[in-house]
């Protein structure tokens, strides 16, 4: 009666936005400082490996962190780990703003990827325990969009605000609006209680290491062009995730990431689906933002400008989707996301060419935001039914940490198989792609674009092994919520 109590006067969509403010500001971050490399490599005079680490030591502490972040929102209540994580957060983009150093620059975002760690899952946890799961499709869809758009809108933002204010405003952006969001998160998210467990400590080390070891290698290995050490990196980082598993079936105290989460296939293909999409999403953007500017001569805030309708797409038609997933099969809802991907892909693929007009690339554009809607969302919503409340931060953790890594696999992947189609060796850092002459050039881009297409086909067929049904154990309305009554939606 009490943890009831403690949602009883809350309004569910109002926590729900309150908490996508800080989200919305950690999904941004993985793409905005893109845009901004070549301009803090000029002000620091810095090597082109050490501006790869600004992006990098962000996207690797994040991977490597949200495992113990999902299991802290277990532990203390989502509420209180959202707020530390934003204040984090905000903290360092402060500090990464105030930079008179590479070096100083890297530690900061290294700060803020912890602070993503421990508000990012803590987002999806607290709509699984506050929604039940007739209703989650509405307020998955909002994450879903948050997430879809926040990756869009990353890139369009960094060319604005850097072409206008200086490579420093994509971090002090986030003070203010940091700010805000811790306050009204302190007022409106509601302060659901947590459950006493020992903290399973070899878990955290292992699944650290292993995540570690594998992200910093995918991340180098471009810039190094794959050397044997890189190999040897992944191999053990491999291999410490197998004795992870091991350690998480035999452990006799409660596991790190409960296995039984992996008994559900429809939790199971929401991951790999998730891993597909941000491959697609971060992949795709590599070679089209490189188009738009060395071929179409285009401004960064011009070539941003462009993605709009993307990001415009995918925003419109989230609402829409959210009610569609909660009344339909869920097969039918993402296999149509993922052909829809896969067939924008290609069409921007057939497109990219030298003397294409660049208004003709704004309808496939379109179409990988209507994409983005009917994968980004439904994903998200089928992974949560499969949740029982006790694991929310758990499986939002394990959710979230492949969504990062399948960004990681995207960025990489697409880096490298660039190189090699224009005949570039992948750390030599004179390689600059704008002097190869234009038509090879976009001949490359083009045939890249078919690597995300095809991490799109994959999603699509694996979208059609959904199973749709709803086990019992998440069936009913978690157990922090006594009926419909309690979130404020209708019966």
């Amino acid at each position: 009666m009490q943890a009831t109590a403690a949602v009883t006067g809350h309004h569910p969509f109002r926590m729900l936005w309150a908490m996508m403010v800080g989200f919305f500001l950690i999904v941004v971050d993985s793409t905005i400082v893109p845009v901004a490399n070549p301009v803090i490599r000029n002000e620091f005079d810095a090597t082109h490996a050490s501006v790869i680490w600004v992006t990098s030591a962000y996207l690797l502490t994040f991977a490597v962190f949200l495992l113990l972040g999902g299991r802290l929102g277990d532990r203390f209540g989502p509420k209180g780990v959202y707020v530390t994580g934003l204040a984090l957060f905000t903290a360092s983009s402060l500090w990464c703003g105030l930079s008179g150093s590479i070096d100083m620059l890297i530690a900061g975002r290294v700060a803020q990827g912890v602070g993503a760690a421990l508000l990012t899952p803590q987002t999806f946890s607290a709509i699984t325990r506050t929604f039940p799961p007739e209703r989650r499709g509405i307020a998955m869809s909002v994450w879903g969009a948050t997430a879809g758009v926040g990756m869009l809108v990353g890139p369009l933002a960094g060319g604005v605000l850097v072409d206008g204010l200086g490579w420093q405003w994509i971090f002090l952006v986030n003070v203010p609006i940091g700010a805000v969001g811790i306050a009204v998160a302190l007022r409106l998210v509601p302060a659901l209680p947590g459950r006493r467990y020992r903290l399973d400590t070899p878990g955290v080390l292992l699944s650290g290491a292993g995540v570690g070891l594998i992200v910093f290698a995918l991340q180098e290995g471009q810039s190094h062009g794959w050397p044997w050490w890189v190999w040897g990196l992944i191999t053990v980082g491999v291999g410490l995730l197998v004795v992870f598993v091991v350690w998480q079936s035999v452990q006799p105290g409660e596991p790190l990431i409960p296995l039984g989460l992996f008994g559900h296939r429809d939790f199971d293909l929401s991951n790999f689906g998730i891993a597909m999409v941000s491959f697609a999403t971060i992949g795709c953007a590599v070679p089209l933002m490189f188009y738009l500017q060395e071929v179409g001569g285009l401004s960064p805030t011009r070539a941003g400008l462009l993605t709009a309708p993307m990001a415009i797409a995918t925003a419109v038609l989230a609402p829409v989707v959210g009610r569609i997933v909660d009344r339909v099969h869920p097969r039918l809802v993402v296999s149509s996301g993922f052909a829809l991907l896969a067939t924008g892909l290609v069409w921007l693929s057939l497109e990219m060419e030298p003397a294409t007009p660049v208004w003709r690339l704004v309808l496939p554009i379109t179409v990988l935001g209507a994409a983005g809607a009917l994968t980004w969302e439904p994903l998200a919503v089928i992974a949560s039914r499969t949740l029982p409340a006790d694991l929310a931060g758990a499986g939002s953790a394990v959710y979230n940490a492949v969504r990062q890594v399948g960004a990681v696999l995207g960025s990489a992947g697409m880096a490298a198989l660039m190189a090699s189609l224009i005949g570039r060796e992948p750390g030599d850092p004179s390689a600059d792609f704008g002097d190869v002459a234009k038509g090879p050039f976009a001949d490359a881009m083009s045939t890249s674009m078919l690597l995300p297409a095809s991490a799109a086909a994959l999603g699509a067929i694996a979208s059609l092994l959904f199973v749709g049904r709803r086990s019992s154990a998440v069936g009913a309305v978690p157990p922090v919520l006594g009926s419909k009554r309690d979130v404020g939606v209708a019966p």
